[in-house]
């Protein structure tokens, strides 16, 4: 999109309302990129602005919930003798786990709340109910991710090093178990999430080598371990002859969490829309490019306040790219000016319902386990970005 030594260049654009097929691409001049990229940093100033007691009374009310749900769900898992009691305590720990996950864990970890200077919300040290260490996420989502968002061969989030979620991604008969590879994925997603900065596919290939990941393994170990040890032997064993039951149920829990949190993170990333770039576009990108990528390549989820709060306000996964580090429970506030500037700027704001962006996702990553040449190609036209001034 943004690094070729050329005035300008031509980025993918695949179909919205907005820009209906055969309507000539949106063009954005130098002077336009960078005045984007002004209006966004002043929204953000603004937004840092306000940050005070509302909003830190709402991350406390949210942990105050997910510790009532965790506490009365495990609770009532030690009543199996009542099957609606007992599945009725499966949902609120899966609903804690969401909240600790999602709403809390990502965005403290994001560093959305360090300007409290609070321990219990430092990004720095902050630990989560998963079995993904904290400081590996932080790699490779913080850094990996955030930086390099929706690069092929750099942000490794597309695909997670085991799906094909792109046409770029070369095609090889591996990837007929697209559809397989995304399920398992969904179902045993915090595993997945985190072996991912092993980069496994690389060691596979011999890119990397297994005595580099040797600290990675252990860390992991080590809060895998507590993690399965809290889940599947302390709190089974404090139910005493339900032992069995409480597994099923913290299976079950664990389950719930994986599911939710896996269609959120894949609708806000791969529905129809969404765009990829290679290394070359984007070298020596400016703020104003690296905004306009992070638009491009992320979408939304419309729903309800609750529904938001359920998805950490990565329904609202446009904003987030925009301002990883700003309270996500702004991001609502947040969304109308973000889309007002892309109606400005002519640029796609890819939004849409739950089930119409999972829908979108789940038929990518079928069409996508089978070659370019059986399926076709998406419109390739619909941005040009000015990399630079042009001579008069």
């Amino acid at each position: 999109m943004f690094g070729i030594p050329l005035p300008s260049l031509s980025l993918p654009f695949f179909g919205s309302a907005e820009k209906p097929e055969g309507l000539a691409p949106t063009v954005l001049s130098y002077e336009q990129v960078q005045e984007l990229g002004r209006e966004l940093d002043e929204l953000r100033a603004r937004t840092v602005a306000k940050l005070g007691d509302e909003d830190r009374e709402y991350i406390y009310n949210i942990v105050k919930t997910q510790r009532g749900l965790e506490i009365a769900g495990r609770a009532m898992m030690y009543l199996p003798f009542l099957p609606p009691v007992w599945l009725a305590g499966v949902g609120a720990l899966g609903v804690s786990k969401i909240l600790d996950n999602m709403e809390i864990g990502h965005n403290v970890m994001h560093g959305q709340y360090d300007w409290m200077r609070e321990p219990g919300f430092n990004s720095q040290v902050f630990e989560w109910d998963t079995v993904c260490p904290a400081d590996q996420w932080k790699h490779s989502h913080n850094y990996m991710h955030h930086t390099f968002t929706n690069i092929v061969g750099k942000d490794r989030d597309i695909g997670y090093g085991i799906l094909r979620m792109d046409e770029g991604q070369k095609w090889n008969p591996y990837y007929l178990g697209n559809p397989v590879y995304a399920f398992l994925l969904m179902t045993f997603f915090e595993w997945g999430v985190m072996l991912h900065d092993l980069e496994s596919e690389n060691i596979i290939q011999g890119k990397r080598k297994w005595h580099d990941v040797k600290p990675l393994l252990k860390g992991m170990w080590r809060k895998a371990g507590r993690q399965v040890l809290k889940d599947y032997v302390i709190f089974p064993a404090l139910s005493g002859p339900f032992f069995v039951t409480t597994v099923v149920g913290n299976v079950g829990a664990n389950l719930i969490r994986n599911l939710w949190t896996y269609s959120i993170i894949f609708c806000g990333h791969f529905p129809t829309g969404v765009q990829t770039f290679t290394e070359e576009e984007t070298a020596d990108e400016s703020r104003g490019e690296w905004y306009v990528r992070q638009m491009l390549g992320s979408a939304n989820i419309e729903g309800s306040p609750l529904f938001h709060i359920m998805s950490g306000n990565l329904s609202h996964q446009i904003e987030h790219h925009l301002f990883p580090d700003l309270p996500a429970h702004r991001y609502p506030e947040l969304a109308p000016e973000v889309k007002a500037l892309c109606e400005k700027y002519g640029l796609p704001y890819n939004t849409g319902g739950f089930f119409k962006q999972i829908g979108s996702v789940w038929g990518k990553i079928f069409k996508l386990a089978l070659p370019n040449s059986l399926t076709g190609s998406e419109p390739t036209v619909g941005v040009i970005v000015e990399r630079k001034k042009v001579a008069a």
